[in-house]
């Protein structure tokens, strides 16, 4: 029983490609290194002491850089190809890491973190190109599932060890961890990934099946993106104001609250892979997939309400997972179905510049919430309210698409 069990799930990770393995491990070591950002806001706020009014402020920084890069990453691999793009940002990046420790200054930081995430996050959407060109159709969702699963199993062990090295030798620690695994990682890939030259499905003179050329004109993506954007913003709570509300309420260590974050990594290992398999293979409607589990998120934000009871973080932290299980994977594949052909890394810039602006609004506005009120529960009641409004938008997509399909078979009988 338990070997069918195994071998089923062994099942899902063939039918890759060595480059999207390749991709894959180098993601894992990547983010297995990203152990500054879910302790980012308790170094700012526990190490140098800065309010958590400016905590929020530098994370701004850090969103306004991310969205930046973003959009630059997006524009230059359309333009000078996605494999150049994925070098320059990981290995300048990485260099950067190592002297952000030196700067302690709250000036410094707005600044060092902005150019910091400016480069790194011109990585992401030139990342995203490289599935197309690297996956067959058929599997993209599951190579984007492959590669977030990396994502997460690096989370999973970086957390934990992240809080290992500040209780032994200090935040600076993990500047230096962070810097050296982005360089690692990119010279792996440049040396055992060859640039793509030509791929069918950046092939130019075969658009995309969509209904607009221009993505500023695509009104069922703006909606997504919406919904995506509210989703982006519970799900940053985790590493904003959630890491604080743990040592402030339930006086968690951070080698404690690692180990809720591994928690989620290590579900996602297990679950993610054969769940979009299951849906996939179901062939569920994508934006209804990502609907869902923007509810349950939103429903996530206020079982944190029952602040008496320390288990309650296990459970949010299980439930959060299995919505964000639903809702990543299947928005990343939603947003590279609706880009025509050769415009992949425009409409992906802008689908990644939803998660940078998220994470914008989720430090700031939660932190704002909080100090205002001194009240971790009302920002807590509010995630979940506009949790709520993100399913509704959710529900808005649903109807968009049911139209232009009806549009699409009036056409087709027209012709």
């Amino acid at each position: 029983m338990i070997k069918k069990a195994f071998l089923k799930y062994i099942e899902n990770f063939k039918g890759f490609s060595r480059e999207i393995w390749i991709l894959t491990l180098i993601t894992f070591i990547n983010r297995a290194g990203t152990m500054v950002l879910p302790f980012l806001s308790k170094y700012l706020n526990e190490d140098l002491g800065f309010s958590l009014d400016k905590v929020g402020w530098i994370m701004v920084s850090f969103g306004c850089g991310s969205m930046l890069g973003s959009w630059l990453g997006g524009k230059l691999a359309d333009k000078i190809g996605f494999y150049k793009v994925m070098i320059f940002s990981l290995l300048t990046s990485g260099f950067m890491f190592f002297g952000l420790q030196h700067i302690t200054s709250y000036e410094g930081l707005l600044i060092a973190i902005f150019l910091i995430m400016t480069i790194a996050d011109m990585f992401r959407p030139a990342m995203f190109v490289s599935l197309g060109a690297y996956a067959k159709p058929e599997n993209r969702t599951r190579a984007l599932t492959l590669v977030r699963l990396a994502v997460n199993l690096g989370f999973a062990a970086g957390p934990a060890l992240g809080g290992l090295i500040i209780m032994n030798i200090g935040y600076k620690g993990l500047f230096w961890v962070d810097g050296i695994t982005c360089i690692i990682a990119i010279l792996i890939f440049w040396i055992k990934v060859k640039e793509k030259e030509h791929s069918p499905y950046l092939d130019k003179k075969n658009p995309g099946e969509i209904l607009t050329t221009s993505v500023f004109r695509d009104t069922t993506f703006w909606t997504f993106l919406l919904m995506c954007l509210i989703n982006g913003i519970i799900f940053f709570q985790l590493f904003t104001t959630l890491p604080i509300y743990h040592k402030k309420q339930f006086n968690l260590t951070e080698f404690q609250t690692g180990l809720l974050l591994a928690f989620n990594g290590i579900l996602i290992f297990f679950m993610e892979m054969p769940l979009v398999s299951y849906i996939e293979n179901r062939k569920m409607n994508k934006a209804k997939v990502v609907t869902i589990g923007t509810f349950i998120m939103a429903l996530c934000m206020y079982l944190l309400l029952l602040k008496q009871w320390v288990f309650v973080l296990w459970i949010m932290m299980f439930c959060m997972t299995f919505g964000e299980m639903l809702a990543f994977p299947f928005s990343n594949s939603f947003a590279m179905s609706r880009a025509p052909k050769g415009h992949e890394g425009r409409y992906m810039a802008i689908f990644t510049m939803s998660y940078s602006l998220a994470h914008i609004l989720s430090s700031k506005t939660g932190f704002f919430i909080i100090e205002k009120y001194d009240s971790f529960q009302r920002n807590w009641f509010f995630m979940g309210s506009i949790g709520l409004f993100g399913t509704f938008l959710g529900g808005l997509t649903l109807y968009f698409l049911k139209k232009e399909k009806e549009k699409n078979k009036t056409k087709k009988i027209v012709k």
